[in-house]
């Protein structure tokens, strides 16, 4: 699969970590604020201060505190639906709010509607499941077609859309539908294995999965095999070029929407050993957009040029009038491992026992910026994305051998086995 730059010095947290570990001045019963946001504190203290007590609610009635009870249900519901995929939340859930409704009308029609709306999105993602499910039995190697039906008939990228910028937006379109069904939970399980605040303890939510997210990085790699795929196909040198060309007006587009997924994944793909080593392809291609593109995704100094064209985006995002400006689709395996090493290099806890408050603080701001950037819409996918057939690592080394020689031994000999073992050559 394709792999993404080495990431050892992408996170340095040296000196976030210090930052946590000063002192802190505004102590509140046990609790450490700063600026009157919550910084630490021990775990007891923190239950002392969240637990309904006497002062909180003077006549300790279910009735009196009904309306606190269903208003955090209602935000736990519609921000961490999966939670409720559990049997087990699912039935608590059910319990509790049969205990808030009862013997009140309207508390009763807002626990129904609470339900209602959380069963019809879980109900969505099994649905939204199911059609990758579909879609991955489906899938087969190009190879195979190419053997079954002749290359001559078949179709190829342009052919099915041959305006770079209608595919920007398909690709965009795809990338927002896959990112709108991962949960802010599976950030979570994706990295906690144990209680963050008991390492002897599994986390209670410890059979969920993290599919969504699983599928959207396939999507990733996916995108990057078809690009890999649409360019060793064709068997004349000048419509490679051209695909390749086509490709990187694709790459563009998909950076001045802000869909820097898209972008990263069709770089990788153009960057496949099998594509790269088409030397006579690509001296008929003009690579001056493309150096541009890679200039902006370069790795190095911890991916810089990409973070400030993302705050930028970001911004705009603020800004927009419009749902194509408020687009912003990160580089999500670099996300992903932003998250992991903040999550790792920062202690749950202070060196006095204290839970570490700042490190959960800038891990729900991460995910939450996440959050917000797929709340938009965009027009109707194309089907052939995802569902046409790419080839496989194998065979993009036969097709890129079978469209230019091999240029040494290594190369003859890989280049017969795989003939023989693909094509049944010699």
């Amino acid at each position: 699969m394709p792999q993404t730059p080495p990431f050892a010095a992408m996170f340095d947290s040296s000196s976030y970590t210090r930052n946590l570990y000063q002192s802190k001045e505004d102590n509140r019963g046990g609790l450490y604020y700063h600026d009157n946001n919550l910084l630490s504190g021990s775990l007891e203290a923190l239950i002392q201060h969240l637990v309904p007590n006497v002062d909180y609610y003077p006549d300790n009635r279910i009735r009196k505190i009904a309306p606190k009870i269903l208003q955090l249900l209602t935000e736990w519901t519609e921000t961490f639906p999966y939670d409720f995929r559990d049997e087990r939340m699912m039935r608590n859930l059910k319990e509790l709010a049969q205990r808030i409704a009862s013997g009140d009308e309207m508390y009763w029609k807002n626990v129904q509607q609470l339900l209602q709306n959380l069963i019809q999105k879980l109900a969505a993602v099994s649905q939204y499941e199911e059609v990758l499910a579909k879609i991955n039995a489906t899938s087969t190697d190009r190879l195979t077609v190419l053997k079954t039906k002749p290359q001559s008939i078949q179709r190829d990228i342009i052919t099915v859309c041959n305006d770079p910028y209608a595919l920007a937006q398909q690709l965009t379109h795809i990338e927002l539908e896959r990112l709108n069904y991962i949960g802010p939970e599976e950030f979570v399980q994706a990295f906690v294995q144990k209680d963050p605040l008991d390492n002897d303890k599994s986390c209670y939510g410890d059979r969920k999965k993290t599919r969504n997210l699983e599928a959207y990085v396939e999507w990733f790699n996916r995108l990057s095999y078809l690009v890999a795929t649409e360019i060793c196909m064709p068997v004349k040198k000048k419509h490679r070029a051209r695909v390749i060309e086509y490709f990187i007006d694709v790459a563009r587009e998909c950076f001045n929407i802000g869909n820097f997924n898209s972008l990263m994944a069709i770089i990788s793909g153009m960057n496949m050993s099998p594509v790269s080593r088409l030397k006579k392809t690509w001296a008929k291609v003009k690579t001056a957009k493309f150096d541009i593109l890679e200039h902006q995704m370069d790795p190095s100094s911890n991916f810089y040029n990409y973070r400030t064209a993302l705050r930028g985006a970001a911004q705009r995002s603020l800004t927009a009038h419009s749902n194509r400006e408020k687009i912003v689709i990160p580089f999500f395996s670099l996300l992903i491992k932003d998250i992991y090493f903040l999550n790792e290099g920062c202690a749950n806890r202070l060196p006095n026992g204290h839970v570490n408050f700042e490190k959960f603080w800038e891990l729900a701001k991460q995910v939450s910026e996440f959050m917000m950037w797929k709340q938009v819409e965009c027009p109707k996918i194309l089907q052939y994305l995802l569902t046409v057939p790419v080839f496989s690592d194998d065979a993009l080394y036969l097709a890129s051998y079978e469209s230019e020689s091999p240029e040494n031994h290594i190369e003859k000999d890989r280049w017969k086995t795989l003939r023989s073992a693909l094509l049944g050559r010699v």
